[in-house]
């Protein structure tokens, strides 16, 4: 089994029941080193509970998880902070995590927000924050990095910048990514493999199997596969941390 093979975690028709229902069911699939997964489908589809069974947040009512790592960094939807607080982006790296300087500039630099390094988390744009949260996630080298709605919050060129950089964090750690969006056009480019839920596992495959499934462009809609062209394109130029273009 050569490195990138290795297996970080499996689920086998996994599954959780809560508040008298079934938040997602039957979901299998797996996710190795190196390799960038993406959960995709519209809200309350399970994208969500399927990230918390890997994280064992949640326990399965069915199935199995199988994690094969410890090493396990969580970037959530939805993060509760007083920004009245003047709190700095160093502070803010230190905070419930025991890492050193050197690991906060490592990490800040490769995410592009290392000159942010004294600013106020509450002065930040969206885009920089995201950066920031990842940089915190990615600060302890982990083999399993999972990023729930990683640019809600940033604007289109910020987007595309943004899942630039997660595709970068993949090929220099070569750690595994499992990345969640109800967006599926700009993630699917830089994917390996793609997974549309609706309560359940729809379809799955190669980002342009995907696309042309018929219940992909059921929940999706038929305009999804030609936008999703848009950012297969082969750039000439680059973007930088705020979405502008740097040639």
């Amino acid at each position: 089994m050569t490195e990138n093979n290795i297996s970080l975690v499996k689920l086998d028709n996994a599954g959780v029941y809560k508040s008298s229902k079934w938040l997602v069911r039957g979901v299998s699939f797996e996710i190795s080193k190196g390799q960038i997964v993406t959960l995709i489908g519209p809200n309350g589809s399970g994208k969500t509970s399927t990230a918390k069974m890997i994280l064992n947040i949640f326990q399965t009512n069915e199935g199995i998880v199988k994690r094969n790592t410890e090493k396990v960094a969580y970037v959530p939807q939805k993060i509760n902070i007083d920004w009245t607080l003047p709190l700095r982006v160093v502070d803010f790296m230190r905070l419930t995590n025991n890492i050193s300087h050197a690991q906060i500039i490592e990490s800040l630099t490769l995410t592009g927000v290392e000159k942010l390094l004294n600013n106020e988390i509450r002065n930040l744009s969206g885009g920089e924050f995201q950066r920031v949260l990842i940089a915190r996630a990615i600060a302890k080298d982990p083999e399993l990095l999972v990023l729930d709605e990683p640019v809600q919050g940033v604007d289109f060129n910020g987007e595309i910048a943004l899942y630039n950089l997660i595709k970068n964090i993949s090929d220099k750690l070569n750690c595994g990514i499992l990345l969640i969006s109800h967006d599926i056009h700009f993630v699917m480019s830089a994917t390996d493999h793609v997974i549309c839920l609706n309560g359940h596992i729809c379809c799955s495959g190669t980002p342009s199997a995907v696309a042309k499934n018929p219940a992909y462009i059921k929940l999706f809609g038929e305009h999804t596969t030609s936008t999703l062209s848009l950012y297969e394109h082969h750039h000439d130029h680059s973007h930088t941390h705020d979405g502008s273009i740097s040639r």
